[in-house]
C-alpha cells in the first residue's frame, strides 16, 4: 500500500463520502437496520450515528483498510451499540451460515474488485429473513451520462481507491442473490456522472 492509499485517501474518502445529500441516504436507510448487524466496507464510520440502539444489539465492521478502521473506532465511541472493527474484504467473510440478520452496504460496491462474489457472501451469512439494506451508486439512467461515466471511470478509479462509476447496481444484486423488496433511484446534487444513487432493500432470493 503506497502513502497515498495509506494516509490521504482514508480522509478523502471521509470527505467526500460525508456530504450533506449523501448522509441524507444514510439517515434515511441505516435505521431500518435490526438485531446482528455487518456492515461491509464500513469505511470510517459514517453509518454509525444513524443505528438505532433499541433495534441493534451489535455491530461487526469490515474495511479492508486499516487508515479507515481507525477513524471507525473512534466514531464507534459512544452510541451505545457495541462495535467490532475488522480489517477485511468481503468477497471471503470470515462468518458462519446465517450470523446475522440485517448486512449493510453503502457506497461500498463500486470500490470491491469482485462485488457479485461479495454479494453472495453477504447471502451467505445473512439469516433466512434478513435483510441486505444498500445505498450505492451507480449506472445512470441517461445515455449521456452513462457515456461521461465510461470515459471517467479509469481515470477515477485510481484516486477513490478502486471506485466504479459506471456499475449496473440491480444487475449486481440480482447476480449475488438478492431480490429487491424496495428501491428508491435518482441523482443526488453534485456532478451526475457519480451522483446517481440507488437505496434500498433486498432479500435472498429462494
Amino acid at each position: 500500500m503506497n502513502l497515498y492509499d495509506r494516509f490521504v485517501l482514508p480522509h478523502l474518502i471521509d470527505c467526500v463520502c460525508g456530504i450533506g445529500p449523501v448522509m441524507e441516504q444514510r439517515a434515511a436507510l441505516i435505521p431500518r437496520a435490526r438485531g446482528k448487524v455487518l456492515e461491509i466496507g464500513a469505511g470510517s464510520g459514517l453509518n454509525f450515528r444513524y443505528y438505532d440502539a433499541s433495534r441493534v444489539d451489535s455491530i461487526h465492521a469490515l474495511d479492508p483498510s486499516e487508515g479507515m478502521n481507525t477513524l471507525a473506532r473512534k466514531r464507534a465511541a459512544g452510541i451505545g451499540i457495541p462495535v467490532q472493527t475488522l480489517a477485511l474484504g468481503a468477497e471471503t467473510i470470515q462468518a458462519d451460515d446465517a450470523s446475522f440478520d440485517t448486512v449493510v452496504s453503502t457506497f461500498t460496491l463500486c470500490t470491491i474488485p469482485d462485488a457479485v462474489s461479495a454479494l453472495k457472501e453477504m447471502r451467505r451469512v445473512l439469516r433466512p429473513g434478513g435483510e441486505l439494506l444498500f445505498c450505492e451508486h451507480g449506472s445512470a439512467p441517461d445515455a449521456s451520462v452513462r457515456r461521461w461515466q465510461q470515459r471517467l471511470t479509469p481515470l477515477w478509479k485510481p484516486l477513490a481507491g478502486g471506485c466504479h462509476l459506471n456499475r449496473d447496481v440491480p444487475a449486481m444484486l440480482r447476480d449475488g442473490g438478492f431480490r429487491l423488496a424496495d428501491m428508491e433511484q435518482r441523482y443526488l446534487p453534485g456532478p451526475k456522472p457519480m451522483m446517481y444513487v440507488y437505496r434500498g432493500g433486498a432479500t435472498a432470493a429462494g
